[in-house]
């Protein structure tokens, strides 16, 4: 499945997975055959790796998840899609997560007004996610932003492109998430 992660190279001709649909080496366009388990385990390691968060983080996203009123999974997909890079990338400050974790990471973002270098930052309703004034001359940033059209920036973010900013107007739903993740899945895989 095509995750994205290579930002805008996966919109062109270019794309890896476009090219070639297998798996590299001498066996990997042999047949496989997975048990339910087997479709879980893809599942959650699908998600981990959209959204690029390891293995302990992904435990602890889980169990704040369980313990929010309403269904578990969405309640996951809702924590990681709220994470700071997650809500960088989307707003079309970064071409891909990756790029927006290492940007967030170098501090060129400033959350209220405050500068964040947490990229599993949790933004809340109303927050402003603005880049810092140092850092609206980077042409990565420029660049992305005016390649943001192609990606719709969703509902719950609005973007103002003058001031380099974007508010969050509401929490992020179900909804809101565009590629196909079956949750469900991951809190089987958990349950167990």
């Amino acid at each position: 499945m095509k995750l994205f992660l290579k930002g805008d190279r996966c919109y062109t001709d270019k794309c890896a997975f476009d090219r070639r649909q297998y798996a590299p080496g001498q066996h990997g366009q042999g047949r496989h055959k997975y048990s339910d388990y087997g479709a879980a385990l893809r599942e959650k390691q699908k998600v981990k790796r959209i959204y690029g968060v390891l293995e302990k983080q992904f435990r602890r996203y889980f169990a704040l998840a369980e313990r929010m009123k309403g269904m578990t999974g969405a309640n996951l997909l809702m924590l990681l899609e709220r994470r700071l890079d997650n809500v960088v990338y989307r707003a079309g400050f970064a071409d891909s997560r990756d790029e927006s974790r290492q940007l967030v990471k170098h501090g060129h973002f400033l959350v209220n007004g405050k500068r964040v270098d947490v990229p599993n930052y949790i933004v809340n309703e109303g927050d402003v996610i603005s880049v810092r004034e140092k850092s609206k001359k980077l042409s990565v940033i420029k660049e992305a932003l005016e390649a943001a059209e192609r990606r719709q920036i969703p509902d719950y973010l609005s973007l103002d492109k003058e001031k380099m900013s974007a508010k969050v107007v509401s929490l992020p739903t179900r909804e809101h998430i565009t590629v196909p993740i079956e949750e469900q899945l991951i809190v089987e895989l958990y349950s167990k």
